[in-house]
């Protein structure tokens, strides 16, 4: 296995692929871990976790640079990536303690108690993406393990260093042997850990087939918690907004940023057929044409760094060229600055084509589409199989209404940018952008199971026997 800065093409990481053997040996760890770890007090694994957000803190600039280096995305977003890791601590433990009260109600005899209290899930198995390959999987891994789970970890093989870093800073925070476990691997090495006989969960973020995959590969095992984010071709309206240059710039910052590269990234754009609408396009443009892109080491730096790989870039470029043979009108091209993955961002209006494809290209490239009324921007937005985030710019409070009850997305924003999920409210979708599993704050719902029971000090007969039985 190997990584390389996408933008220089510069050796990163290097290393190999875990065996069968070795997959099998941390799914063990974990599992024998497991008794241990969970029968600790809460409050001792929220130390442990304070802990590690601290160790993250203080190693900020080095995890930000490994970010960095395998991603090609500038160091500002990095630098918020690893802050966004630090956060997720503080969230978490609150989570836990709200979604995750113990109940006690006094039952139908005086001497009997109902008692609802949760348990862990078991071994976990985390599959990291390579977009925000700190933040995403630290969604999952801090909520796991807060609540008692052990975790078996595997990275993008595009941010093999990344993750390794994330295991080390885990062992610099004090976990007991086996708790967090790091594999390191491809495509088959996910597919044995998530199809693996030992493993109790699999909680993966990254596209709709991958999640098609692992949903395929533990058919078998209909018992195993799966949780699944897979993307979304989402829709933003602008529709009778006066702040154009405001609507433009949140649009642009929504299909582009990460070098268009995030779930929630912007795909369609939906104006009106009007003068209106083509300012809001030409903006929108204008601003993507003001957009810095190149390698993270520039001065002044970038908005946006390469896409992770030019076979990603040629996908992008592909799926252009596909648009335009079908009849859709380029605004501005995107364009190939070198023979790697950097890409200038891109408009096209899609308008005139009659089948458009409902797929997520993971890239800089925005679709346009124009629409008569907002009745039709409505049914546009809903063109999708897809549900992760949708958004409307507009200065009337009764079209984001009924944009907010009649579109289909777990994200819904009104004149915001779609991407920049916060921590503390539910991030997930619905149809291919998810298994109604959402994370971020409501990750505490799925990182333990809720057991219900009846309980009485001691056993005795009720006042009165059950019909049918003499006295």
């Amino acid at each position: 296995m190997a990584s390389h800065d996408p933008a220089s093409g510069e050796l990163v990481w290097e290393g190999t692929s875990a065996s069968n053997g070795q997959v099998t040996e941390a799914i063990v760890a974990a599992r024998r871990a497991l008794g241990d770890w969970e029968r600790r007090p809460l409050g001792v694994r929220e130390e442990l976790l304070k802990t590690f957000a601290r160790i993250v803190g203080e190693n900020r600039d080095r995890l930000a640079e490994a970010i960095c280096r395998e991603t090609g995305k500038p160091m500002w977003e990095a630098l918020e990536e690893a802050r966004a890791m630090v956060g997720k601590v503080t969230m978490s433990i609150d989570a836990q303690k709200r979604r995750r009260v113990e109940r006690f109600t006094e039952g139908m005899h005086s001497t009997s108690e109902w008692h609802t209290w949760y348990r862990p899930v078991g071994v976990v198995a985390v599959m990291g993406p390579f977009n925000l390959p700190a933040h995403l999987p630290n969604g999952h891994i801090v909520p796991a393990l807060l609540a008692g789970n052990t975790v078996v970890f595997k990275p993008s093989e595009r941010t093999p260093l990344v993750g390794q870093l994330t295991a080390e800073l885990w062992e610099l925070a004090g976990l007991p042997p086996g708790v967090f476990n790091m594999i390191q691997g491809g495509r088959s090495t996910g597919a044995l850990l998530c199809a693996h006989e030992g493993i109790d969960a699999v909680l993966f973020t990254g596209s709709y087939a991958g999640g098609r995959a692992i949903a395929k590969s533990v058919a078998d095992h209909p018992e195993r918690l799966l949780v699944l984010e897979m993307g979304g071709n989402n829709p933003l309206v602008a529709w009778d907004v006066k702040a154009v240059e405001a609507a433009a710039y949140g649009a642009a910052l929504s299909a582009f940023i990460t070098a268009g590269q995030r779930c929630s990234c912007a795909r369609r754009l939906i104006v009106s057929d009007d003068a209106a609408g083509n300012e809001i396009i030409e903006r929108v443009a204008a601003f993507a044409r003001r957009m810095r892109v190149g390698p993270y080491t520039n001065r002044p730096e970038p908005f946006m760094g390469p896409v992770i790989t030019a076979a990603a870039a040629d996908s992008v470029l592909a799926a252009q060229n596909r648009l335009i043979d079908a009849g859709a009108r380029s605004v501005l091209n995107v364009e190939r600055i070198d023979t790697r993955g950097m890409l200038r961002p891109g408009v096209v209006d899609v308008t005139a084509v009659a089948d458009r494809p409902d797929e997520e290209v993971f890239g800089p490239l925005l679709q346009v589409i124009q629409v008569e009324d907002f009745p039709a921007a409505l049914r546009e937005a809903n063109r999708t199989a897809y549900g992760l985030a949708a958004g409307i710019m507009t200065d009337r409070r009764d079209l984001h209404e009924v944009f907010k009850a009649t579109v289909r997305a777990g994200v819904v924003n009104w004149n915001n940018p779609l991407t920049g999920a916060r921590s503390f409210l539910p991030f997930g979708g619905v149809g291919r952008s998810g298994n109604h599993r959402a994370s971020s704050y409501f990750a505490a719902d799925y990182c333990s199971d809720p057991v219900a029971s009846t309980e009485s000090e001691v056993v005795a007969l009720p006042e009165k026997l059950e019909n049918g039985i003499d006295e």
